[in-house]
């Protein structure tokens, strides 16, 4: 009896470890992902999802003994919109971004930004503004992916938030005091109302802000992160020491 058991325990780990990925082009957010999974669990069988929303793929794991992936790929095609294709790790899936950066003041800093994301396989094309300081990225989703590419400008000690060209949408930049320069930090100014993307640079000391201008604005910011604890200061007008 014991040995039965075991074996229909084993057979249950090795049918939950069936996995299919696939591409749903349709998915473009995540209120999208949010939709292919009650579709897709409603289906017997299937167990945890794992999404990507760059590559705009999921990862379904599911009983073979009860489902299988023609089934799962029949049932997302019933959707119309999140119809799935086969997905291809070799294929290149471009996308872009644009990051704000309040601390790349001049064109060596241009430059020197250039220089590092470069070294990142997948990354397509950039496109400095230095006027706006913001800077334009295309990569490859199946290469490389926003965090890494944050991650290294983070490590070069700029401070990058989402940029978006709407006038509804503005960006802060404060300068942090010692304790307060940690990643606990930009979850503070996440909750705070109107927010939409908050970093910090644990290096410069710096708290990056994108945020909604109808629903707030700088000084309604500075004043949520003091209720909070923080002391967030507007840094002094920037005189660029580096020459052109």
């Amino acid at each position: 009896m014991l040995l039965f058991l075991a074996a229909v325990l084993v057979s249950g780990l090795v049918n939950a470890a069936d996995t299919l990925t696939v591409r749903i082009k349709g998915m473009r957010c995540e209120e999208c992902a949010h939709k292919v999974r009650n579709v897709l669990g409603k289906v017997n069988g299937v167990g945890p999802m794992e999404f990507n929303m760059e590559r705009r793929t999921v990862t379904i794991s599911y009983d073979a003994q009860l489902t299988c992936a023609d089934s799962i790929e029949a049932r997302l095609a019933a959707t119309g919109r999140y119809k799935a294709s086969p997905y291809d790790p070799e294929e290149v899936i471009r996308r872009g971004m644009g990051l704000q950066m309040a601390d790349m003041h001049c064109q060596k800093c241009a430059d020197r930004i250039m220089a590092r994301l470069k070294l990142i396989e997948g990354i397509d094309s950039l496109a400095p503004h230095l006027d706006k300081h913001y800077m334009f990225i295309r990569y490859d989703a199946n290469k490389t992916c926003k965090d890494e590419i944050r991650g290294a400008l983070l490590q070069l000690g700029y401070t990058p938030v989402n940029y978006y060209t709407s006038k509804n949408i503005s960006f802060a930049y404060f300068l942090l005091p010692e304790e307060a320069a940690k990643e606990e930090t930009a979850e503070v100014a996440l909750a705070i109302d109107g927010v939409d993307d908050a970093t910090v640079s644990t290096r410069r000391k710096s708290l990056a802000i994108t945020y909604v201008n109808t629903e707030t604005s700088e000084e309604r910011l500075l004043q949520a992160l003091e209720e909070e604890g923080i002391k967030a200061t507007l840094p002094k007008p920037h005189e660029c020491r580096e020459k052109e």
